[in-house]
């Protein structure tokens, strides 16, 4: 596969009243061309604030990109100015945010929302634009689109207007689509929908996919590859079975014993991860798990350990201890039957 965009030791920081807040701290990974690839990690990791990074949609002040490079086709989006960035983001780079409610212009109807993209990035008039909106809306699932188009965001129910912002983003047919958490706010049966649908439109269209997420049953279904994210570094990255499978590092271990099993809810307490994230006002000098790890060693404690290989395959680490887990078949079982 072509490798399609690759970030270098990307580091943001954010400088508020508190202090200096460390979001994401040296990351690097890459994304071919036609793959999915999921992002996992609980609330506040620094998922959405890297990919925001990217596309350079993040507030700048406060935020301040520090260091890295964003290379999309060998070209490095950090370094374009603001017309070519604007070439890019919506048209080749497509972003689905997290809460259409806030996402959507609540005073302008659908179709001036959608076809403002395809007006602005391929320079249709207004009639072709309003029949193509009505082509996405259909193509995304939304009844009577022809009618529905002219309606305003409030119109519609969370389930769809979550369609209508897949549709917003596949307007201009993107090389990649970043889907920052579509289907938190949604209950289950439409999240399995959105789920489906973006698989299916992938296929016909295409595209890569990066789905950023913190529930590690939605990625299983769907991800080729995962990054694990953990207080604004990647702690762990590997092909989507065999994470699951043989998770090497204890926090990725923990997120893993933390998915429901529905078919022995009774039976046992959910798992949690005790303690909580380090602030990233400060960031430890040694691994910022360290403080909820059970294996942790007095080195864990005063070194960072880097991404190290665990085998062949290009699944890495960044624990010092990654070779002493183990994890029991009857986990593993419950682990590929509550992830899928």
């Amino acid at each position: 596969m072509d490798k399609i965009l690759e970030v270098n030791d990307l580091e943001v920081r954010f400088h508020t009243h508190d202090g200096t807040i460390f979001a994401v701290n040296g990351v690097s990974f890459s994304l071919q061309k036609g793959e999915t690839l999921g992002i996992v990690g609980e609330s506040g990791c620094g998922k959405s604030v890297t990919m925001l990074s990217v596309l350079r949609l993040i507030p700048i002040p406060p935020a301040e990109i520090t260091r890295g490079a964003v290379l999309f086709h060998g070209q490095d989006l950090l370094k374009m100015d603001d017309e070519e960035i604007r070439q890019v983001r919506g048209k080749r780079i497509s972003m689905i945010f997290q809460d259409p409610v806030t996402s959507l212009n609540p005073v302008l109807k659908i179709n001036r929302q959608i076809s403002e993209r395809m007006q602005f990035h391929q320079g249709l008039g207004e009639a072709q634009a309003r029949k193509r909106t009505i082509e996405l809306l259909e193509l995304v699932g939304i009844p009577s689109a022809a009618d529905r188009a002219d309606d305003y965001p409030h119109q519609f129910s969370g389930g769809m207007r979550q369609r209508v912002m897949i549709a917003m983003a596949l307007a201009c047919s993107p090389e990649i689509l970043i889907a920052d958490e579509p289907t938190t706010a949604l209950d289950v049966t439409i999240q399995a929908q959105i789920v489906d649908l973006v698989t299916r439109l992938q296929r016909e269209l295409g595209m890569a996919v990066i789905w950023i997420t913190h529930n590690f049953g939605v990625v299983a279904r769907i991800a080729d590859r995962i990054n694990v994210m953990y207080a604004g570094h990647i702690i762990e990255r590997a092909d989507v079975r065999e994470l699951y499978l043989n998770p090497r590092h204890p926090y990725t271990l923990g997120l893993l014993r933390s998915i429901p099993r529905l078919n022995d809810v009774a039976a046992r307490e959910l798992y949690s991860i005790e303690g909580n994230p380090p602030t990233l006002l400060n960031i430890p000098t040694g691994c910022p798990f360290a403080n909820r790890c059970s294996i942790a060693l007095p080195k864990c404690l005063q070194e960072n350990p880097p991404l190290r290989p665990t085998d062949t395959t290009g699944h890495v680490s960044a624990c010092w201890r990654w070779d002493t887990l183990s994890v029991s078949d009857s986990l593993k079982s419950d682990i590929l039957q509550a992830g899928g």
